[in-house]
């Protein structure tokens, strides 16, 4: 089989790697440099709901409302599998389940309790993060597909327990689920049915927020340990690493941020139904990881945005767009298994033949011996 693969990619045209001299040079900037470019960023993603880019991005459908939904929820949920999949290397496929959680969460306590939002928020994210401490605590012993069955079942799990229960509705759902609470008298904090801007702006701010807090985790000794563990488990429990603390950390941390998404999902929405959390969403978001380059964010961002954005932008072609899209992953992870944007570990590992993904990954890039610049 790997003899198939090296003959199949020695076939392919090769691919110019054009962000390598980027990646230097961003590698060498100075700290103010920097700054000036993530307020840039910033104030882009700010402006982004303009009716102008709108008329591009998605001429058939309403801009600002793919901006909040798919796209911004998409990033957020990439963020969170990323910290399970990308700098952990377990493979989480029922991450949908911690979506579904926060949404119910959000759901239950504001039309049953008639609490507002922003009490909602921080105890659907306890609430997420606990459920992934109840999966991981029994399951992390597992590794690789076995794992990833189990992780699979809970999504299933979830979502079939809430098609069940009537205090969560059953098949009907939960409706109406309430709006946040405005905050001031400005525009962009007036949350309604009308307009979906405030909304993406609540994400954004949110999105920021876990960037800050995932980049100081992956610097911190919790990152170190978690690149250990996805490199070679093995070895860094031989070196004293407590493997399954920080694999729990990392299932918790992954689960609050995606019960975080679930949370302004179901605000924004009125009403969920079971429906709303199937398989396919969580494929979708690992999709995006692994697309945009699993462990490194600003990779996993882009990739969201693409799986998110590119079904919208090309809904004219009906169902025919669900295989262009298809077939432009499988050319991808063909001609570029490591992602659009991926980090210098994650190519060292790939060249190596570990894959950044534990022993899932394993023989993936041991096809071809390439050269690696760990200097990006």
């Amino acid at each position: 089989m790997s003899a198939q693969w090296a003959t199949l990619k020695a076939k392919l045209p090769k691919v110019p790697d054009l962000l390598t001299p980027l990646s230097k040079l961003w590698a060498a900037a100075p700290g103010p440099v920097r700054l000036l470019v993530y307020a840039l960023l910033i104030v882009g993603a700010f402006v982004l709901p303009s009716d102008s880019i709108g008329s591009f991005m998605t001429p058939q459908s309403d801009w600002s409302a793919v901006l909040f939904y798919p796209i911004g929820v998409y990033i957020l949920l990439a963020i969170g599998l990323n910290v399970v999949v990308g700098q952990a290397g377990l493979l989480d496929l029922g991450y949908v389940a911690f979506f579904a959680i926060g949404g119910y969460a959000m759901g239950l306590f504001g039309i049953k309790s008639h609490w507002n939002f922003w009490a909602i928020l921080p105890v659907a994210i306890i609430c997420s993060a606990a459920a992934g401490v109840i999966l991981g605590a029994p399951t992390l012993r597992l590794r690789g597909d076995y794992l990833a069955i189990v992780t699979l079942g809970f999504g299933e799990i979830i979502r079939e327990t809430a098609n069940n229960l009537s205090f969560t509705g059953g098949p009907r759902g939960l409706s109406p689920i309430p709006f946040p609470h405005s905050i001031g008298s400005t525009w962009f904090t007036q949350y309604g049915i009308s307009d979906t801007r405030p909304f993406y702006y609540l994400v954004v701010i949110l999105i920021i927020l876990v960037i800050v807090l995932v980049k100081r985790l992956e610097r911190s000794r919790v990152g170190r340990a978690w690149s250990a563990i996805r490199e070679d488990e093995d070895a860094a429990e031989a070196m004293g690493v407590p493997t399954f603390r920080y694999k729990l950390w990392a299932f918790a941390i992954g689960a609050s941020i995606g019960g975080a998404a679930g949370v302004l999902f179901a605000s924004q929405q009125i009403s969920i139904t079971p429906d709303n959390f199937p398989f396919l969403l969580s494929s979708y978001i690992l999709c995006a990881v692994v697309l945009g380059g699993s462990g490194n964010l600003p990779g996993v961002i882009l990739g969201a945005f693409l799986v998110a954005w590119l079904p919208e932008r090309f809904r004219q072609f009906a169902d025919y767009r669900v295989l262009i899209f298809g077939g432009a992953l499988v050319l991808m992870m063909i001609v570029r298994p490591e992602g659009i944007l991926p980090s210098r570990r994650r190519r060292a590992e790939l060249a190596e033949g570990t894959g950044g993904m534990g022993s899932l990954g394993g023989g993936v890039g041991a096809a071809e011996t390439q050269h690696v610049d760990l200097e990006v």
